[in-house]
């Protein structure tokens, strides 16, 4: 009986992806994953910059960023994913590429966007670009932990085949049982990855040391996906590349050697 139970795969929960019902509104977990990621990472932002002895932003310009923020994710994901992951599909649909209700973001165009807004916001606040994205690193992991909750909630982006006893069965994925990569994630690049970026703010001097915790975080996110990947499935329309790597672990790869640089360069603990 104990072996059978051991056996048997675990059923991915019927969760509704509607949060909130308001008459003909839906409220998506999805959403609520985009807006509490961004609210509390606006409120963790200025709790970093009272660490700094001259912070770089006031509460105001915080209150700003909130709008580039959502403009850098929005259109870098989308476009990000349109490009990476699905061009041959919009190259001949590509009004299709307009419809992101419904679905397909990329983190990597995201952060893209995200660099790309904030640069130019930090140019027109005439503050200092890495010091500003060092502050964002730490940020970062909330709205990744969140966002991986909510692709596990909708029981997308789920994982290979597997013969563990936390394989899980999920409605888009057949009946054999697959790895809940989607909680894999939350907990690599959002949870552990927090908390190694919080540990550098209080017990190191990380802060003062001007692209460090940006490596770090490029760093820690690149292997830490980088070696999920194996546990996750491919996309259906890319399947795996040369080297048998997903395009995730070939957008993995440059942020990687990112990190490296920015930390070989001249920030050592």
């Amino acid at each position: 009986m104990l072996s059978a139970l051991a056996l048997s795969p675990l059923i991915f929960p019927a969760f509704d992806p509607v949060a909130i019902h308001l008459g003909p509104l839906a409220i998506r977990w999805y959403a609520l994953a985009y807006i509490g990621g961004i609210l509390l990472g606006w409120w963790y932002l200025g709790k970093i910059e009272n660490r700094r002895e001259a912070p770089i932003t006031t509460a105001k310009i915080r209150e700003d960023m909130i709008g580039w923020a959502v403009l850098g994710i929005m259109l870098g994901g989308r476009l990000g994913y349109v490009l990476f992951y699905n061009n041959s599909y919009y190259a001949e649909h590509w009004l299709e590429a307009l419809k992101i209700w419904q679905g397909g973001m990329s983190f990597h165009g995201g952060m893209l966007g995200v660099i790309i807004s904030f640069w130019l916001f930090a140019r027109a606040q005439k503050i200092n670009f890495i010091q500003l994205m060092d502050a964002v690193a730490c940020v970062a992991p909330i709205g990744l932990f969140f966002g991986r909750l909510a692709n596990f909630v909708n029981g997308e982006l789920f994982g290979r085949v597997t013969t563990h006893p936390w394989g899980m069965v999920f409605p888009r994925g057949g009946e054999l049982p697959r790895h809940p990569s989607q909680l894999y994630e939350a907990g690599a690049e959002g949870l552990a990855l927090f908390l190694i970026l919080l540990i550098l703010l209080i017990y190191t001097p990380a802060l003062k040391r001007t692209g460090l915790l940006s490596g770090v975080f490029l760093l820690g996110y690149g292997v830490f996906r980088f070696i999920i990947e194996y546990a996750r499935e491919p996309d259906t329309q890319l399947g795996l590349l040369s080297l048998g790597f997903s395009m995730g672990q070939w957008l993995c790869l440059p942020m990687i050697i990112a990190g490296m640089v920015l930390l070989l360069r001249k920030n050592k603990l």
